[in-house]
């Protein structure tokens, strides 16, 4: 079985930039900004593709519903879509200060819950990560803020390095600072509700559309000043949707799917792997069908390897 890889979607954002193209060697679209890569999707709007290979032109939903068991490999969810969806994100301006619906409001508010991790694969000196609330701040503090135009003095900010890694849950009150090149893996949703973006404008020239009901019902207010996260063994975030490890390789070690039944999703953060004839370097991924064989590195390279829990 040999390793699958998807064409990437890139999507225009207010907040994006072109370290797609200069970081990754990435050809982009037009000159425009360009804020995500949507590397591994499997959505009725939006669709991976496979590039080359025996499977190439067939769609991520088209293996997943027709041929799971072959490439997946066993005891996976029964879901009609696949699981996960894997972005790259290039802020070069702050994001709106957000949150994704928990669980239980979910289908109430009229989305979807999404519970998501963030690997920081590049970090500008000084740029700040936007996670939870300020150590005494309360409900009270922020719609007073939402109302006065200064919510981003009621939520707590940390400045991460590259290698670094924080997790985050439905209901986390987030946003990514300007100056950010990160890997995120998630639910396969898109339900995000703004409460807050810095007063600007969208690429249209329109103030961009705020949830703040949605996002009062949303936001954990007690989860105060959080800290990046700390890995257990080569495990950096573990939860009933994914599990994402990063593997430090040196030159010539191996690696491949945590289970040998089962597919793993790798992304190279550093460095450059071969596999069954492929090579792959830094912003690359692929999915390793069950049974494919190893990957090698290279050079001294970092990897992160995705699977699903179970």
């Amino acid at each position: 079985m040999e390793p699958i890889v998807f064409s990437p979607l890139y999507m225009q954002r207010v907040w994006g930039g072109r370290e797609l193209e200069t970081k990754y060697g990435r050809t982009l679209p037009d000159a425009a900004p360009y804020g995500e890569s949507w590397e591994i999707v499997d959505r009725e709007k939006e669709q991976s593709v496979v590039r080359g290979g025996s499977l190439a032109g067939q769609t991520l939903h088209e293996l997943w519903t027709g041929r799971r068991e072959e490439i997946f490999g066993s005891g996976l969810p029964e879901s009609e879509r696949f699981p996960l969806l894997i972005k790259v994100l290039d802020a070069r301006d702050d994001l709106s200060i957000q949150v994704h619906p928990p669980v239980h409001l979910a289908a109430e508010l009229g989305g979807e819950p999404k519970t998501e991790m963030w690997y920081i694969a590049g970090a500008d000196a000084g740029a700040r990560l936007y996670v939870g609330m300020k150590p005494g701040a309360t409900r009270a503090d922020f719609e007073k803020a939402i109302a006065d135009g200064t919510v981003a003095d009621c939520v707590h900010s940390i400045e991460p390095q590259a290698g670094d890694s924080i997790f985050i849950a439905s209901g986390r009150l987030h946003a990514i600072g300007a100056g950010f090149l990160i890997h995120e893996i998630q639910q396969n949703s898109d339900t995000t509700y703004r409460v807050f973006d810095w007063n600007r404008l969208g690429l249209d020239g329109q103030p961009r559309e705020l949830h703040v009901a949605e996002s009062l019902a949303s936001i954990d207010f007690e989860d105060f000043a959080p800290g990046m996260d700390v890995a257990r063994g080569t495990v950096i975030a573990e939860c009933e949707f994914f599990r994402v490890e990063k593997l430090v390789l040196a030159a010539e070690e191996t690696a491949g799917n945590r289970d040998i039944g089962r597919f793993s999703i790798f992304s190279v953060a550093e460095g450059a792997v071969v596999c069954e004839g492929n090579r792959f370097t830094k912003g690359d991924f692929f999915l390793l069908p069950q049974g494919a064989g190893q990957l090698r590195a290279e050079v001294d390279s970092v990897v992160l390897r995705t699977t699903l829990p179970g």
